[in-house]
């Protein structure tokens, strides 16, 4: 079953283009269309450049191409930029918000969305938290949840879901609630449905060294985690916790959990990129629409050399077009069983 995944350029001047033509040049033949979105003349130009076997067709809803471009904006961007450019960061924006319209729109099946600058967009004196934040609003919700996916080269996996995603480390604590860990719960062990596996078991890390120790070294465990554990196993989810983190990631590890719930970014990011840092995917739960991102940064250092490492970036698309394939068949098995009664 064929479906239409978007691709965002992110910031132009950074390594997004780069990886964005390198993981299409080896994205197998299945049928499923690709649709970078940003900056016509950097892409095409780019991708001469790299001499990869690539024809991108100008996108219409209309046709069908294994490959096309949308451009967002009219004007070309400037052939030569400094990195982060406030004309590239303006750039990655609007093709942020094209690709998550087009999304809701139902014209693709989902997204991914390549780096852009959080400091690069702020100087626009536009507030900005993360894409996954830009496009929560887009999609008028809340109720999202950032996950991060990766596997070691013997197969072994971890996926974090984060409670709070970028808060100052000394804000956290205050940011926890727990409704915001039930969320992350609940979304959890669904992305564990989603990705086809046979148990959604979620293991929860505590917030404070050894999980409070009976809230000798805090009490956030007693008053806000243990409640939302409670409360999501009340709920009929698999779910134990709060644990200490490091014992919990060395059994998740291990097989243990299939989903971890961290409190903060680094204390689920740093075991995640311990053991995938160029495979590892992130993907926003709780969006109307698929998207995911290759889990690094713009690279500014080594953009426009042609030796940025495209891992992430396949890893993020080639997730992004299973999750699509599979809502797909259980949309088309859900409207077969209403055409066809059973028994």
């Amino acid at each position: 079953m064929s479906c239409a995944i978007g691709i965002t350029l992110g910031d132009v001047s950074g390594i997004g283009p780069e990886v964005t033509i390198k993981a299409l040049a080896a994205v197998p033949n299945d049928g499923t269309r690709y649709v970078v979105i940003g900056d016509a003349a950097w892409l095409l130009r780019l991708n001469e450049k790299l001499g990869t076997p690539i024809f991108f067709e100008r996108y219409s809803p209309d046709r069908a191409d294994r490959f096309s471009y949308f451009a967002p904006s009219n004007s070309a961007l400037p052939e030569n930029l400094a990195a982060g450019a406030a004309v590239a960061a303006k750039a990655a924006l609007e093709s942020l918000k094209a690709g998550g319209r087009l999304c809701l729109e139902g014209r693709l099946d989902g997204m991914v969305t390549a780096p852009v600058s959080k400091e690069s967009i702020i100087r626009l004196g536009k507030p900005f938290i993360g894409q996954t934040e830009f496009l929560s609003e887009l999609a008028g919700t809340s109720r999202t949840a950032m996950m991060l996916l990766g596997s070691d080269d013997r197969g072994r996996w971890l996926r974090v879901a984060l409670a709070t995603t970028h808060v100052r480390l000394r804000d956290v604590a205050a940011h926890l609630a727990q409704e915001k860990i039930e969320l992350a719960i609940e979304l959890a062990a669904r992305a564990c449905g989603d990705l086809g596996l046979p148990r959604a078991r979620v293991g929860v890390c505590g917030l404070n060294p050894h999980a409070g120790e009976g809230g000798e070294m805090g009490d956030e465990e007693i008053t806000t985690i243990c409640p939302a554990v409670e409360r999501a196993h009340a709920a009929g989810i698999d779910v134990r916790g709060p644990f200490a983190a490091d014992t919990l990631f060395y059994h998740a590890f291990n097989g243990a959990y299939d989903a971890v719930v961290a409190m903060y970014h680094d204390q689920g990011l740093v075991p995640l990129k311990m053991i995938g840092f160029e495979s590892g995917v992130n993907w926003t739960l709780g969006l109307p629409f698929i998207r995911t991102s290759p889990d690094h940064g713009t690279a500014y250092d080594i953009a426009g050399k042609g030796i940025a490492n495209s891992s992430s970036m396949s890893a993020a698309i080639d997730l992004a077009r299973r999750l699509a394939m599979m809502r797909s068949s259980v949309q088309a098995d859900a409207h077969f069983a209403k055409k066809v009664p059973i028994g």
